[in-house]
């Protein structure tokens, strides 16, 4: 077994996740199995209970686990299929060890973190490591190098380091070179100084991930060689990508960075063949046919918080040869203003996910205005409930529809908690999670996307379509071509006389690839296309 270490310095969003899976994407394309996992610095057990403005989104699992949205890169850019052991938190660390304090599993030792916190984080290292065959697990340190919650990783990566032996581990350190106008050079100061703090820890790197907006010159790497006491051959330039960020595999491989990895660690494969690749990179980059769809959200002044969704419009796009340009559209300012102003540009509609109250009545709006324009409609978990609520209050002859998340007194709850949910006190990992199996209605649209009748999806939430006004829907011309087959809970909605309204209770975005787009999404760019 092979390991890589990826660690970061000088600020955060550096990118550590995306390098990651583009180096996993290069090793894979060269014959090499993979596995990538996360660990997260900070005290919460995972990020099911985080705004999506303190982390992005939350990347769930077929296992159930809610994640880490870079984990969404990792599978994506490779074949892993991961689980909820392949992102670690503090929280999952001091939990454990707590429990196992209280049981006397010490045998009244001094619980401290090294030897202790330092043995759980290798365990798990080690655990992934013989579940998940592998001929190398790629890590990625989250944080920022100097961060006092990281220090415990970076000990424990480095005890590991020393016990796995040299030729068996890579360090890649992600850092920042930025370029100073007024001074119009690249300052190497702050990778100086953030490789000078790993080292003090213990930990040497192999190879330097640099990001910054303007090539490398040749000076600038021999500097970061001499003070960093780094080959100049493992300095490796990771420029701002100017269109897409499908391109970062092939800047890392015009710089040789799988071969540096391969021969550090003596893999002898051959080089990768990337055609495939840079066949859809093209696409992605020049297509021949370009859309717009809005995106009615409530998080969009944060990109991060609906990642998954523009990465899977991407990818049904290239398979369409269509470029997407996203209209981010506040549904709160659908409630105030003209529908129809806002919306009227767009070639499709996309409502994704959410909670709370705060803008649904936008989203009903905007299910509404799709529904009655024929213009294409995707709905995604909340996307689906509005549409049903829309429905249900426009053509059902329900004036007062509404889910009881947000009006617990409505006489038509045509969206319901779910029943194992009534009784949940602890909101972490609690909802309904992670991958479960849906029958498709024959004759369609969803069974024409899929071109199978037994499909898996990952769901995350707590309510559901109320079964109880099903049969009034379908009367008044609701498809529902999509149920649980074990609990008959509605998973799909659509509608006949439209060229694409199709909502679904799941979350289709986590299992979109670039070279294998989800079936909903390419059915709805396709729809935009007049396909």
């Amino acid at each position: 077994m092979k390991y890589i270490f990826i660690t970061g310095g000088v600020i955060s969003s550096l990118g550590k996740g995306l390098t990651a899976a583009a180096l996993g994407t290069l090793l894979e394309h060269r014959g090499l199995k993979l596995v990538l996992q996360k660990f997260d610095p900070y005290l919460n057990v995972d990020p099911g209970t985080m705004n999506p403005y303190q982390h992005g989104e939350v990347y769930v699992l077929d296992d159930g686990a809610e994640t880490d949205l870079d984990l969404g890169h990792y599978e994506r850019f490779t074949h892993c299929r991961l689980t909820r052991k392949n992102n670690l938190t503090s929280g999952q660390i001091y939990e454990n060890i707590i429990a196992q304090e209280r049981r006397g599993d010490y045998l009244g030792k001094t619980v401290q973190v090294v030897p202790h916190v330092t043995d759980e984080i290798k365990k798990r290292i080690r655990s992934v490591a013989s579940d998940q065959a592998a001929d190398i697990i790629i890590t990625e340190i989250g944080g920022t190098t100097g961060d006092i919650e990281g220090l415990p990783f970076l000990e424990a990566i480095r005890q590991f380091a020393l016990e796995a032996g040299h030729e068996n581990v890579f360090f890649m350190h992600v850092t920042l070179v930025p370029y100073i106008g007024v001074a119009g050079e690249l300052k190497t100061k702050p990778t100086q100084q953030s490789v000078a703090k790993l080292r003090e820890i213990g930990i040497m790197p192999n190879a330097l991930i640099c990001r910054c907006e303007k090539p490398l010159t040749r000076e600038a790497r021999q500097k970061m060689s001499l003070f960093c006491n780094v080959p100049a051959d493992a300095v490796i330039e990771e420029r701002d990508v100017e269109h897409s960020i499908y391109e970062v595999p092939l800047m890392l491989q015009k710089e040789s960075l799988d071969e540096l990895v391969c021969r550090h660690l003596r893999l002898h494969r051959p080089p990768p063949r990337m055609a495939a690749w840079r066949a859809f990179v093209r696409r992605v980059i020049q297509p021949k046919h370009r859309r717009k769809v809005a995106v009615v959200g409530k998080y969009l002044e944060l990109k991060d918080a609906y990642k998954s969704i523009y990465e899977s419009l991407t990818h049904a796009g290239a398979f369409h040869d269509c470029g997407i340009d996203i209209m981010n559209i506040d549904a709160e300012e659908l409630e105030k203003g003209d529908p129809g102003a806002l919306l009227r540009g767009a070639d499709g509609i996309l409502v994704p996910g959410g909670f709370g109250h705060r803008g649904v009545e936008g989203k009903i709006i905007a299910a509404g205005y799709a529904r009655r324009k024929k213009v294409p409609y995707l709905g995604l978990c909340l996307g689906m409930q509005v549409a049903a609520v829309e429905f249900a209050r426009s053509e059902g002859d329900l004036a007062n529809a509404n889910s009881a998340e947000f009006d617990e007194k409505t006489p038509h709850p045509v969206i319901a908690l779910l029943d194992e949910q009534k009784n949940v006190q602890n909101k972490g990992a609690s909802m309904r999670l992670g991958a479960w199996p849906c029958m498709l209605i024959k004759g369609t649209k969803a069974a024409r996307a899929y071109r199978q009748t037994i499909i898996s999806e990952r769901h995350r939430h707590r309510f559901e379509f109320n079964n109880a006004y099903r049969t009034r829907l379908e009367q008044k011309g609701l498809v529902f071509s999509g149920v649980s087959p074990r609990s008959n809970l509605v998973e799909i909605i659509e509608l006949k006389d439209h060229p694409w309204f199709v909502a679904c209770q799941f979350h289709p975005e986590f299992q979109s690839k670039p070279n294998y787009p989800h079936p909903l999404f390419k059915g709805f760019v396709g729809a935009l296309l007049g396909k």
